[in-house]
């Protein structure tokens, strides 16, 4: 058998002034965000100054290093 237990939420003027205050800070911080594209800064460093983005194909890349690893490994284990 078992006992129903009915809770009060007291706490509900509280609640919703957290929620909005939570929901302001969250709001400000994304417009922040979209005003300034990069909020670390790191682009404008001077070790990243002479980089270069990648190019539409570093894809190619990625594919040779793995032909090259797996032409190893089937080199060493024949």
């Amino acid at each position: 058998m078992g006992i129903i237990v009915k809770k009060e939420n007291n706490n509900d003027e509280l609640s919703r002034r957290i929620n909005a205050d939570l929901r302001a800070k969250a709001l400000e911080t994304v417009n922040i965000d979209s005003d300034n594209a990069d909020p670390d800064f790191a682009e404008g460093s001077e070790y990243v100054k002479e980089f270069q983005k990648t190019g539409r194909f570093g894809w190619v890349w990625v594919i040779l290093i793995v032909l090259a690893i797996a032409s190893i490994l089937a080199i060493a284990f024949m």
